[in-house]
């Protein structure tokens, strides 16, 4: 099949030199990718990820993770499952 159409998008700046850094690392043009993403699309019938919206207690605690309040740093998946049953 021939591939004659085109996108056009704006996006920000920073998010594209970004995403172009990581998918040069990939090995990736961003036009393999932006097909990648339409075939996923197609495939999968809508997005090929879940988009939600976190409710307020989520958000919440996110932002506080973000600004390292209320973060516990463990050594090992085991030392935090055991305080878990603490």
């Amino acid at each position: 099949m021939m591939k004659t159409a085109t996108i056009h998008a704006r996006i920000n700046p920073e998010t594209k030199a970004q995403a172009e850094n990581v998918l040069r690392r990939l090995g990736m043009t961003p036009t393999e990718a932006i097909r990648i993403f339409y075939t996923q699309i197609t495939l999968q019938n809508g997005l090929p990820f879940d988009v939600k919206i976190p409710n307020k207690l989520t958000t919440a605690t996110l932002n506080k993770s973000y600004r390292g309040e209320d973060v516990e740093e463990f050594d090992s998946l085991d030392e935090m499952f055991e305080s878990w049953e603490s």
